[in-house]
């Protein structure tokens, strides 16, 4: 298939089913006399594989290595629970990093309220808060 059938199957741009090709996610395909790619029909069952990996949140690294066990004929199962396992820790992590960020702005917001808000040179409001955080940081 060529590859605007391609990309209508597996909702993905061409210029991105280009990329994971360059990139090594696609294996090259077959190039008619005319130059076209000419797809293999496995190409979209992978292609949706690498689409599905990008949604969770996994690296192009990540996809590469379950690509490459699959392609050596090892089922990649455990590695692929063990990388859900492991973003979903990073992401209760960033949760609680980010609720930590947001109880901070809401109290740097709250504080920022009681100063002037016409101060030019940032010394005496918000702004001058902004500042020390980053100092303090």
């Amino acid at each position: 298939m060529q590859i605007k059938d391609l990309s209508q199957r597996t909702n993905l741009s061409a210029k991105t089913i280009r990329y994971y090709e360059e990139i090594g996610l696609l294996p090259p395909p077959q190039r008619r006399p005319n130059g076209y790619r000419d797809y293999e029909e496995t190409a979209v069952s992978r292609i949706k594989l690498v689409a599905g990996a990008r949604t969770l949140g996994f690296s192009l690294d990540d996809i590469g290595e379950i690509l490459a066990l699959r392609d050596r004929r090892e089922a990649p199962c455990r590695v692929v629970l063990d990388m859900v396992e492991a973003k979903a820790a990073e992401i209760h992590q960033r949760i609680a990093e980010l609720q930590r960020l947001e109880v901070e702005l809401r109290q740097l917001h709250a504080l920022g309220l009681t100063f002037p808000t016409d101060d030019v040179d940032g010394k005496n409001c918000v702004c001058h808060l902004v500042s020390e955080r980053a100092a303090n940081k």
